[in-house]
């Protein structure tokens, strides 16, 4: 029973993805859901991924590792993982053993730190979103805006470190309207870094359970969902 109502939820997410995307005449296709498993078990993340959800975003480096020891390999290995929650620099060995991308870089010495022990572990480039605090909250993590171009920058120039997109979390608020300035904000940022020729900067990651339909219309490549898939936290 809880099964089959995570796929209903699941294939409601998809339709209300579409539905938005063709009101601002865009693909859906061009739009990917990003199935926030924080708390749930592996039984349904591998549920999802039997429906077809193949990114899962995680906020904890330890819960993800636990979570990927116990899964099926043939699952894990075809799901793209996430760390969506906020990165300590003693744990980034461990997250570039677990994780194909990191969504909240929010510092220089963070992704300094990053592209330090990629080099020293011989891999490929690492992908990385930079985090900006569009609601300039104190309590949030994220660059404030007025110094997220400095800081896509000097990440820029790092060897072996990709950054592909932009994340945002904006203030919490019942109505989603609230948020779509925060989206704005967001996108144009992208396209300004994009005009100065930082090319490999294309995504935008923003928009969660109560707002990713306005996140959508305003341009948002991935959206973060959980409790609209799995239900609320307990």
């Amino acid at each position: 029973m809880e099964n089959s109502l995570i796929n209903r939820n699941l294939e409601s997410v998809k339709k209300r993805i579409k539905e938005s995307a063709e009101r601002v005449n865009r693909s859906s296709k061009e739009v990917k859901l990003v199935s926030v498993t924080k708390t749930q078990s592996v039984e349904k993340i591998e549920e999802i991924f039997r429906s077809g959800s193949l990114i899962i975003g995680e906020n904890r480096v330890q819960e993800a590792r636990d979570k990927r020891f116990t899964m099926k390999p043939d699952i894990t290995n075809q799901l793209e993982w996430r760390l969506i929650g906020k990165l300590q620099k003693n744990k980034v060995k461990m997250v570039l053993e677990l994780f194909d991308l990191v969504e909240s870089v929010d510092s220089f010495s963070l992704a300094e730190e990053i592209a330090r022990l990629v080099e020293k572990t011989s891999r490929k480039p690492f992908d990385i979103y930079i985090q900006v605090n569009t609601g300039e909250e104190s309590q949030k993590n994220g660059v404030f805006l007025e110094d997220a171009l400095n800081l896509i920058k000097s990440v820029y120039s790092l060897p072996l470190i990709s950054v592909k997109g932009l994340m945002c979390i904006p203030p919490f608020s019942k109505n989603p309207e609230n948020s779509r300035i925060h989206f704005r904000k967001l996108f144009s940022l992208r396209n300004q870094v994009q005009e100065m020729g930082f090319d490999s900067i294309t995504d935008l990651s923003m928009g969660m359970s109560n707002d990713f339909e306005v996140a959508i219309e305003e341009g948002a490549t991935h959206v973060r969902i959980g409790s609209a898939i799995f239900g609320e936290r307990i």
